[in-house]
């Protein structure tokens, strides 16, 4: 079973790589990539995936490749 995971990119920044999880239990994930060339979305789903505690094989982007806001299938 699968299920989607909505998150806020916020890449190049200094304070990563973090993943916080805000009141609402909105996750916000900070790396160090850029986000040029898909670096920064490689980069989220492996820390994502990390900080889950699944195979990074188990976690995909699904929508928002160019957005801050993107959604990943995990499962």
């Amino acid at each position: 079973m699968s299920e989607q995971v909505v998150v806020t990119v916020k890449p190049k920044s200094a304070k990563g790589p973090l993943v916080e999880a805000g009141p609402d239990g909105a996750l916000t994930v900070y790396v160090r990539e850029p986000a040029i060339e898909g670096r920064a979305n490689k980069a989220v789903a492996e820390l994502l995936a990390k900080h889950l505690g699944v195979p990074k094989s188990k976690v995909a982007l699904i929508g928002g490749a160019t957005a801050r806001t993107k959604r990943f299938r995990v499962g």
